[in-house]
């Protein structure tokens, strides 16, 4: 007789239901196809419920003012500190957001320097009077040509607010286009508590909050060229010469990158990504400070220190654990007058965190196959681990 398998969520488990197929010779229904399942099968989870790493849960060295936010990619979120939910100035942090549009409309293939963009008159015209309202700026002068690369490069490290004005009417003709492709951009991010008025910055009605950067951070960095390009100590542009990137932390504790930013309206900020190897894993931190005290000549030290300190601590707090080892029996399926099948892991499982984070562990079954579902408590939108178990016989 052809049996047909349905998956069917209970109390006591997943159960995999056998029930009677149609006929093969006529294709009508078989008789009892409303009747009770044959044979119920259940898969019973050999392992707790819930998983938690051991030791206590760390407390990350948090900046006593502004906010904060830091979170591992595929693992959860760290944690965060200050008025999280409130929207307040961002500076050239809003950079990324340009790059990001820029990149996302004229991709650039490794080491490639992109198409070519001309200063215009105007634009080198407003020079002088950009430079006595203290913007962040580099030299530029009418007819200059620039590459794509080399634009980005001086939007990103010396966090040039005239190019960025630059990039913005050469991909969109116009800063209100522009503006809405950032926004745009934004909302696709899920960026909820941001709003850019202006491509570089300057503005400070240009705000956002801690989580929203660090959404940001981590699609930017996906994009090869900027990954690249925000890892450069210097990088030499045409007028201006060499360039410096203001990230003084690039190289230290792991740091590849991404993004300063200060004013007195804003504070002095960082967007910050960082590496670090566990269990022979890399892994990356993403992490905003934003609204550091100081002065023009202060601010930018003084978030660098304070995000030193949250880097170093946060890394210090990751850690690695075996939770199931090769050969372990992860769950048995049980069928009635039948011996029980084990579904044991066919390799180590090995998750990285932090004392006190929890998994929630289930059991699938799916088209004759199952899993092991581990999904992070701290998650909230992180794809769950999956491992695929092996079915074996008693013995």
């Amino acid at each position: 007789m052809a049996l047909a398998a349905a998956v069917i969520a209970g109390v006591a488990g997943i159960c995999v239901a056998f029930v009677p197929g149609p006929n093969r010779a006529t294709g009508t229904p078989r008789p009892g196809l409303s009747s009770p399942a044959v044979v119920v099968p259940k898969l019973v989870l050999r392992l707790p419920a819930t998983l938690t790493l051991r030791g206590r849960r760390p407390h990350l060295a948090w900046p006593v003012s502004g906010q904060a936010a830091v979170t591992v990619p595929g693992t959860g979120s760290l944690g965060t500190s200050g008025p999280v939910s409130a929207p307040q100035p961002i500076a050239s942090l809003a950079k990324v957001m340009t790059a990001y549009v820029i990149l996302a409309d004229h991709p650039l293939a490794a080491g490639r320097p992109g198409p070519t963009l001309t200063v215009d008159a105007g634009e080198a015209g407003a020079y002088q009077a950009e430079l006595a309202a203290n913007e962040s700026l580099i030299p530029v002068r009418a007819g200059e040509q620039l590459t794509e690369r080399q634009a980005l490069e001086a939007l990103l490290l010396p966090s040039a607010d005239n190019v960025a004005q630059i990039l913005a009417r050469w991909d969109a003709r116009s800063p209100a286009a522009f503006l809405r492709k950032m926004n745009a951009a934004a909302a696709r991010l899920g960026m909820r508590h941001t709003r850019y008025t202006d491509p570089s910055g300057y503005d400070p009605s240009t705000v956002s909050t801690a989580p929203d950067q660090v959404k940001l951070a981590k699609a930017a960095m996906r994009d090869s060229a900027f990954a690249a390009i925000v890892a450069e100590s210097t990088a030499v542009v045409p007028v201006a010469g060499t360039v410096h990137n203001r990230n003084t932390l690039l190289g230290t504790d792991g740091v590849i990158g991404i993004k300063t930013g200060s004013a007195t309206y804003s504070g002095g900020c960082l967007l910050f990504a960082a590496v670090q190897t566990i269990a022979n894993r890399r892994v990356t931190l993403y992490g905003t400070v934003l609204g550091q005290p100081g002065d023009l000549t202060t601010l930018l030290p003084n978030v660098m220190r304070a995000s030193q300190r949250l880097i170093a601590s946060a890394e210090n707090a990751l850690t690695s654990d075996t939770v199931v080892t090769t050969g372990q029996t992860v769950a048995k399926m049980i069928q009635p007058g039948r011996p029980a099948l084990g579904l044991t892991s066919p390799r180590d499982i090995t998750v990285i965190g932090w004392p006190g984070l929890s998994f929630d562990l289930a059991v699938t079954a799916k088209a004759g196959r199952f899993a092991l579902i581990m999904t992070s408590s701290d998650s909230r939108g992180v794809r769950p681990i999956a491992v695929a178990l092996t079915p074996r016989p008693p013995g």
